[in-house]
């Protein structure tokens, strides 16, 4: 098996983890067959076996029987035709965590966990349920889910906050690695603003990175603060062999919280337009001839805030020689080195926002500020 890291979705596959045979490349999804669904949490101690422990231990305890009231394991089917009869039936095609957002019965998970699947099923305390795909956002991993579930059973995840985080706190994860029962792992943040990539092959900007253990089946649960919040969404790791080797990253759920309302709302996230056409080859092969990093404006629609603001396209002739248009180096003082930097920034502001890009053309910089639109302006 090849030395090097490679980074693989929590959700991996489950066969492929217990017989050891890991040997795939780049972000695995979720495909591992479906377990039987996780049992009931175990009763609690007596008061008497835990007065032995320590303060910070009966509050860690105390906080994974909250938590777990709110997380969610999930199992998915796909439908395949029988060659003979032509019967269409269903079978499974792989597991995740998920948690409460509400209590209408929206759930929360990554959106590699359903991706292709025709069918879910969501086991909540012990209940298993129907779901309905209600939105997912392939660029930031996320994905929403709906039950019907007797509202006492209903209880929302505590939503925090991922401004302010600071390496060195405690973190806490919970899921279902390996389709096993709720399991907690509890860590460190050990960096912020890391970059990843998503399940659509989009970055993703200002991940977490933690060393509490996140495992394949993992994909979607919570990670909590030491006070029980929620700070992230567990998303992918990175390892050399699908288990957890101690570098885990979260979706920060300050992403979460604005993507997650549009999916309830709209069943996919109002992407703001720019106005520009973008062609991710042509961008590479012209900026790497400049020798710039950058995103190369391919043209620019009319009536677009993009137009007002007098950015530039780019030329291409019939024999093929090509005159650059602008090239985009930042947007609000953040680096842009691809398009898909490009995209993936503008992923966090919404229709309506004036953004100032910097832009290179031939040599000189420039800056412009340009409004954003709906898609439908």
């Amino acid at each position: 098996m090849p030395s090097r890291l490679r980074l693989w979705f929590a959700s991996s596959l489950l066969a492929g983890v217990l017989a050891g045979i890991f040997i795939s490349t780049g972000l695995q999804r979720a495909t591992s067959p479906a377990p039987a669904p996780p049992q009931a949490l175990p009763a609690a101690r007596t008061a008497e076996t835990a007065g032995d422990l320590e303060p910070e231990e009966r509050r860690t305890i105390e906080l994974f029987r909250t938590a777990s009231r709110s997380v969610a394991f999930i199992t998915t089917r796909v439908q395949q035709v029988d060659f003979w009869t032509r019967n269409v039936f269903e079978v499974p095609s792989g597991t995740g965590s998920g948690f409460l957002w509400d209590d209408r019965g929206h759930v929360v998970t990554n959106y590699h966990v359903v991706q292709g699947a025709d069918s879910a099923q969501v086991t909540l305390a012990g209940a298993e349920y129907d779901a309905r795909i209600v939105g997912y956002a392939r660029d930031q991993d996320l994905a929403v889910l709906k039950i019907q579930a007797p509202r006492d059973r209903l209880v929302p995840i505590r939503v925090g906050t991922s401004a302010g985080l600071q390496v060195g706190q405690k973190v806490l994860a919970i899921g279902n690695p390996f389709g096993l029962d709720h399991t907690l792992t509890t860590g460190i943040l050990s960096a912020l603003g890391r970059t990843i990539q998503s399940a659509n092959n989009v970055t993703i900007f200002d991940v977490i990175q933690t060393d509490a253990a996140i495992n394949p089946g993992n994909s979607g649960g919570p990670l909590l603060d030491s006070g029980g919040r929620l700070i992230g969404v567990n998303t992918a790791i990175y390892s050399p062999s699908g288990a957890s080797a101690g570098i885990g990253f979260a979706v920060p759920v300050d992403t979460v919280a604005r993507i997650v309302p549009e999916l309830i709302q709209h069943g996919r996230v109002m992407r703001p337009v720019l106005g520009v056409q973008l062609d991710g080859r042509l961008s590479d092969y012209v900026t790497n001839r400049l020798g710039v990093d950058g995103a190369l404006i391919r043209g620019v629609y009319p009536g677009t805030g993009a137009e007002e603001a007098g950015l530039r396209g780019t030329e291409v002739s019939r024999r093929g020689s090509i005159t650059p248009g602008d090239v985009v180096l930042k947007i609000d003082d953040k680096p842009v080195k691809s398009v898909s930097d490009l995209l993936g920034r503008l992923g966090s502001y919404r229709p309506g926002d004036t953004v100032t890009l910097t832009l290179w053309n031939d040599g000189k910089t420039r800056r412009a500020k340009v409004r954003l639109q709906a898609p439908e302006e």
